[in-house]
């Protein structure tokens, strides 16, 4: 008999079949070729049923219902795509063996695994697990496929996932929105995201800016010329400020300290999904989701980059072998100048900013294939371009500077210079922006923070901040000319509203504000959601009217504000606590290692789904007047309305829109 090789989608299944069975005959739902045959998902078949297909009752949402907590899980087949789902139930009577060729993920796993114990498949599997899907790749992982066993914990942590989804979402929508009388969506990590949002709007909203005051100073030496800030406390009083410029200006000084430093810049890292989909926002405005379905286009379409779904910014020692032969396929193309330039000598298994194994778990990082891209959209080319010049970037030395930090005393006050001189541009070559960098000055730096980079730590003190890449020298036993100075008033600044591609980074790292890439790294596992979800997660606020888009910012809407509001004060915070969201991902990644069991995980999320419950009935409903203001940005003060269902598996009909997966 035959083996069934099960792909999550029919592009996918079709690219394997064109590699290990190309004389495959094509039967439209399935191809049949001499030893396999190959079929696919159209996503999720099959899902997590809805509550009234445990009991009748449940289809009038009612408080004293509640909580409703399955024995077992019952699972029901996707209405839309059942014809497909009865296509692998015949096709496997005719096959004596499976292999699992889904996405090579956790939510790849799930599916399977939910397509076999819907049908009942007692057929020994086969795990397929590639990160692209290149000819070679296909041919190489189906030479070393691995029991399905192997991939039994993974199984169990996207159950859990999956399991938990629907237990916070269905017991927290139900009953928020009978408590209050208006649909409220509640979700185990839409609602904690929500709550970002919402608490840097109160931060906002309770700013108070201050006027403070910099003085400036321009200094002359010799054929040298620069400008330094003063150096002291906060200066609140203008009358200070100006007296201390008026002091200094046409007056002579010294140099009372000159340092210099050479200094490298190294590439920045290579892509995981967020830090792409994080770029490609700042860049060009693409929401989450797009860049997502972008990547999957050229992963899965075009099959020139490797698979997108990763959180990892680092490859194993195979793949160095892998990054070279992409390298050599790109002379001939757009970036044939950029291929000449680089050197293979630069990336090889002993840099670990490249290649570290213990950083790499499912997958690599993001890298283009060896395969030339065809005809790409505009959309696509710019991601792809993203990917491309992030992966020469590796093959150029380090950028190079001198750092001049100058202390100059005039009158008996001290000002600073920091001046970075650029010696040799390096990898930055790679990148068009980065060749004009003298003239942009800090603000390089600063793109570095989103970029993956270590930038320079922010300055708490005032300091003339000089980028150039012509030659800086000051003499420090010569005097200095201090032609002029000002006093310049500024105002403090409220925290900025995120746009989707800073609140990607705070998802990464469930809220923390955290800059240094070891720390960052380190909270991977503990994030709220995963790379695969988060654009759904983002997607389902916009979906449920609790964020709008006002250009690339995101703005609360009164609806989601009462949302926030409703589920702290009924007394579970935790439900909206990025912090403890981002513990059960890391206790869901330790199930998926074998190193934490999945039925004490999904007894504690049952006693705080029946917490839930406990906790809103004692609370008092929401004034009716509270909902009024409709689905519009909140404005200064309380505001309010809400939506839908939960997040999780088993969408399906909850009332208007209950469901969603992240």
């Amino acid at each position: 008999m035959k083996t069934l090789i099960i792909a999550e989608k029919p592009d996918m299944g079709r690219t394997i079949a064109a590699v290990i069975e190309p004389k495959a005959a094509n039967k439209r739902t399935h191809l049949v070729g001499q030893n396999h045959i190959i079929t696919w998902a159209i996503g999720h078949l099959v899902g997590l049923a809805e509550p009234d297909r445990y009991d009748d009752k449940y289809k009038k949402w009612n408080l004293g219902d509640l909580p409703i907590i399955p024995d077992s899980f019952k699972l029901i087949p996707n209405a839309r795509t059942k014809d497909q789902l009865a296509v692998i139930a015949a096709l496997a009577k005719e096959c004596d063996s499976l292999v699992n060729a889904c996405d090579a993920g956790r939510e790849g796993q799930l599916i399977f695994a939910y397509i076999q114990q819907h049908l009942r498949l007692r057929h020994p599997v086969k795990r397929l697990w590639i990160s692209d899907l290149t000819a070679e790749t296909i041919r190489q992982g189906f030479d070393s496929l691995k029991d399905g066993a192997a991939y039994e914990n993974l199984t169990k942590a996207a159950r859990a996932r999956s399991e938990a989804d629907w237990l916070i979402g269905m017991n927290g929508s139900r009953a928020f929105t009978t408590r209050h009388n208006e649909l409220l969506s509640v979700g185990r990590v839409q609602t904690p995201v929500l709550a970002l949002v919402y608490d840097r709007q109160i931060l906002i909203e309770q700013f108070t800016s201050l006027k403070f005051y910099d003085v400036e100073a321009a200094f002359d030496q010799q054929q040298t010329s620069y400008k330094g800030m003063w150096q002291g406390d906060r200066l609140t009083d203008p009358q200070k400020a100006e007296a201390i410029a008026a002091k200094v200006k046409g007056k002579t000084g010294k140099i009372a300290s000159y340092e210099v430093k050479d200094t490298k810049e190294y590439p920045w890292r290579l892509y995981d999904l967020t830090l792409l989909q994080r770029e490609a926002n700042g860049k060009y405005g693409f929401s989450a989701k797009k860049t997502l379905d972008l990547a999957q286009a050229l992963y899965e379409k075009h099959k020139v980059i490797s698979y997108p779904r990763t959180n990892s910014n680092y490859v194993n020692d195979q793949n160095i072998g892998d990054m070279h032969r992409a390298l050599d396929a790109l002379r001939g193309t757009a970036y044939d100048d950029l291929v000449q330039g680089a050197e293979k000598r630069f990336v090889h298994k002993n840099n670990k900013s490249i290649c570290n194994p213990s950083k790499v778990e499912d997958h690599h990082a993001i890298l283009p294939t060896a395969k030339k891209a065809g005809s790409l959209s505009a959309d696509e080319q710019k991601v792809y371009d993203l990917v491309v010049r992030r992966f020469l970037s590796h093959f150029y030395p380090a950028a190079e500077y001198k750092m001049h930090t100058v202390l100059t005393e005039v009158e008996g006050e001290t000002f600073k210079t920091n001046v970075k001189q650029l010696l040799s541009l390096g990898w930055k070559v790679v990148y068009p922006d980065q060749k004009n960098a003298a003239a942009k000055g800090k603000k390089a730096d600063e793109d570095a923070k989103d970029k993956g980079g270590k930038p320079g730590d922010d300055d708490k003190e005032a300091v003339a901040e000089i980028e150039t890449d012509t030659p800086f020298s000051v003499d420090p036993d010569s005097p200095v000319l201090c032609s002029d100075a000002q006093a310049k008033e500024k105002e403090t600044q409220p925290p900025k509203h995120f746009t989707e591609g800073t609140l990607l980074k705070a998802m990464e790292s469930a809220g923390k504000q955290v800059e240094d890439d070891e720390l960052r790294e380190a909270m991977k596992d503990s994030g709220l959601g995963t790379p695969a979800t988060r654009a759904a997660t983002i997607e389902r606020l916009k979906n449920v009217g609790y964020v709008v888009m006002q250009g690339k910012r995101i703005a609360i809407t009164t609806k989601g504000r009462l949302a926030i509001e409703l589920i702290r004060g009924a007394g579970v915070e935790l439900l909206a606590s990025p912090e403890m969201t981002g513990q059960w991902e890391r206790r869901l990644t330790d199930i998926s290692r074998g190193q934490a069991a999945d039925d004490a995980f999904m007894e504690k999320v049952k006693k705080f789904a029946a917490l839930i419950v406990d906790k809103v009935r004692m609370q008092s409903p929401a004034a009716k007047q509270a909902f009024a203001a409709g689905e519009q940005p909140a404005k200064r003060g309380r505001g309010s309305r809400s939506a839908d269902g939960a997040d999780g598996e088993g969408a399906g009909k909850r009332a208007a829109a209950a469901g969603g997966r992240t």
